[in-house]
């Protein structure tokens, strides 16, 4: 069993960072930066470069977010056998740490999604669609069809593992931060593949990220952190004694 050692933590980084730059989003939301990307993969012929692909649709957002969502599932099932089998139960803070960071995570997407009603790139008139282009705390033009848009879903399903990070790294750092560069990546790819379909603005996904940083560092606070060594000790003195 790896040696429970608490690794500092700067949670008053950690917070402000991503805070401020939630701010600078409001007040200087990147209109330009989202409409150039987004035209960047536009043909005015044939529409967004990626919106027809089978690799895009069927495997990278269909069959890789059901292999997020097995992991989660994975995990609840781990979570709620620690309770009855004792090699789990070592594991049962960190798993249900997992569970209560993958679940905010995910689950803030579609409240938000329908309180805002931000439109998808391919919904707008400058890329083929019917609606008119909004920033997010601009009043939105009258439609029947309101947007779902912001945040990014597919893009938090890969964006939630950094859950993983923190689940990890006070046992196993080198294998946590492994775990955090391949969350970011993995996020990072999902967002441009919808980016590509013309399903999101670059600056929806960055929302994803700072959303889902947070999520996970407040959850660790809440459930995982241990500000002195002496409480780490005593756990893994628990632990031992199981």
């Amino acid at each position: 069993m790896s040696t429970l050692t608490v690794h500092p933590f700067n949670f008053k980084y950690a917070l402000s960072i991503p805070l401020l730059l939630m701010a600078g989003l409001l007040i200087f939301e990147p209109h330009a930066l989202d409409l150039g990307l987004a035209r960047l993969m536009y043909e005015p012929n044939s529409g967004f470069i990626g919106a027809k692909s089978f690799f895009l649709e069927d495997v990278l957002h269909d069959r890789a977010k059901q292999v997020v969502i097995a992991f989660g599932v994975l995990a609840i099932a781990g979570f709620v056998l620690s309770f009855v089998a004792q090699r789990l139960r070592v594991w049962r803070r960190r798993l249900g740490y997992v569970v209560l960071a993958l679940g905010i995570s995910t689950a803030l997407v579609t409240p938000l999604k329908t309180l805002t009603g931000v439109q998808c790139p391919w919904s707008l008139q400058e890329f083929g669609g019917q609606e008119l282009y909004s920033g997010l705390l601009e009043a939105r033009p009258v439609t029947a069809n309101p947007g779902r848009c912001w945040p990014g879903g597919h893009a938090s399903a890969g964006f939630s593992l950094m859950a993983l990070f923190f689940a990890l790294r006070d046992i196993k750092p080198r294998t946590a931060k492994v775990c955090l560069v391949f969350a970011i990546t993995l996020g990072s790819i999902f967002s441009l593949g919808r980016m590509l379909q013309g399903a999101h603005f670059f600056s929806h996904n960055l929302w994803t990220f700072l959303f889902d940083w947070l999520i996970c560092t407040l959850c660790y606070g809440l459930l995982l952190y241990r500000s002195s060594s002496s409480c780490a000790k005593s756990e893994l003195i628990a632990q031992v004694a199981r």
